[in-house]
């Protein structure tokens, strides 16, 4: 298995800096996002900088995280859809993670279809994939990749989009199955906090997985290897604890150490 970095690990660190810092811990893949103030995307750097920076530093840019709400199809999420998309294939993306309404409030199946049909010649035309990850969320408008995969279906477009498998949501959804031939990036976090109701967890729970995770991340992992998935597991902690760190190497390299360890260890009652 590989590992990959997502920028949410250190939202305060300069994107150049992030970039060496997955090169130290052996990854060669990372996600860049739109959504972190005063980081690119979102100060205008320009898409040809992300570009020369993470070739310099010698990765791939896996994807800008995210588009938002992908499932409610607008003039405004065409334009913004747009907007992103130009900036990823500059900038040497390979994808867009695409994220559902979380506001509590319902959209219909038809109306996802119509949202993945009207972006697929957005992303088509500028050699981009859609990354579509559900969120677990009991608020979420699309809290199953079962949802997702019958959108797909009915759009008719696997040639372009495929699946987010996040550990954190697939938990909080209670879903059973993990479609790793049709999963095309994996979020991985970890919740330790034994207090916290799983109904009431929230991103700011999302810390590294280690050997108290709540999440079954090692036992989603395997399955997702023995289905087939061969991409990159990237780490996507949210909590402030981790973010806070002025350099989270070392418990980076901690966590991926114990995954892989407990990946490959035999299972228990094997």
């Amino acid at each position: 298995m590989r590992f990959a970095l997502n920028h949410i690990i250190a939202p305060q660190m300069p994107l150049g800096e992030f970039f060496a810092m997955a090169r130290d811990l052996g990854c060669s893949e990372v996600e860049i996002r739109n959504d972190l103030r005063g980081a690119p995307v979102d100060d205008g750097t320009p898409p040809a900088t992300v570009r020369h920076a993470a070739e310099s530093a010698g990765v791939v840019i896996l994807a800008i995280n995210a588009l938002y709400p992908f499932n409610q199809w607008s003039a405004d999420l065409s334009d913004r859809a747009a907007r992103l998309a130009d900036y990823a294939a500059d900038c040497g993306a390979k994808a867009l993670v695409m994220c559902p309404l979380n506001e509590g409030i319902s959209v219909g199946h038809s109306r996802v279809v119509a949202a993945l049909e009207s972006l697929a010649p957005i992303l088509r035309e500028r050699g981009l994939l859609g990354m579509v990850e559900p969120l677990g969320f009991a608020r979420s408008s699309m809290r199953t990749k079962s949802e997702a995969i019958a959108a797909i279906e009915e759009a008719g477009a696997w040639d372009v989009y495929r699946l987010v498998h996040d550990t954190f949501h697939h938990h909080l959804g209670g879903e059973a199955e993990c479609y790793p031939r049709r999963t095309g990036l994996v979020h991985v976090s970890g919740v330790s906090d034994p207090s916290v109701a799983v109904a009431d967890l929230l991103d700011a729970h999302r810390g590294l997985v280690d050997a108290d995770d709540r999440l079954n991340n090692i036992a989603q992992i395997r399955r997702l290897i023995a289905g087939g998935y061969a991409g990159p597991f990237s780490y996507e902690p949210f909590a402030a604890e981790v973010q806070a760190l002025a350099d989270p190497r070392a418990a980076l390299r901690a966590s991926m150490d114990h995954v892989r360890a407990a990946v490959a260890a035999p299972e228990p009652g094997a």
